[in-house]
């Protein structure tokens, strides 16, 4: 046996893993719309380098990811799999407000309005 088939390897993280109240809040999302899927990604942007974004897609694109848990699915951004891999998306609803958040082990800063956010590449 040669090194690299005795190696074992080392358990892969989950891509993105949901809240039941984020699970809860893409199902009535989805609902609603009667068809199609959420997508999770990030672009380059605000004053901290980049934004988390989601979207409402008819179709999954040829390399998005396909995440199932808590019973529902979303899309994830081929492009943004390295910046929210292990990442807990969490639905909160304040006062005036409510919105989807991100617990991710990839960024290292934010901006102080909390719009943007400085992630870094996964290093799997």
């Amino acid at each position: 046996m040669t090194e690299a088939t005795t190696r074992t390897r080392r358990p892969r993280p989950k891509l993105v893993t949901l809240t039941d109240a984020a699970a809860e809040r893409v199902r009535e999302i989805l609902a609603e719309k009667g068809e199609g899927y959420l997508r999770v990604g990030v672009k380059n942007g605000g004053c901290a380098g980049m934004e988390y974004v989601m979207d409402y897609v008819s179709e999954i694109e040829k390399f998005d990811e396909v995440v199932e848990d808590k019973d529902v699915q979303i899309v994830v951004d081929s492009k943004a799999v390295l910046f929210i891999l292990g990442s807990v998306v969490d639905y909160e609803v304040e006062v005036l407000s409510s919105r989807f958040t991100f617990k991710n082990p990839n960024q290292t800063d934010a901006c102080g309005c909390g719009e943007s956010v400085t992630i870094v590449p996964s290093q799997l």
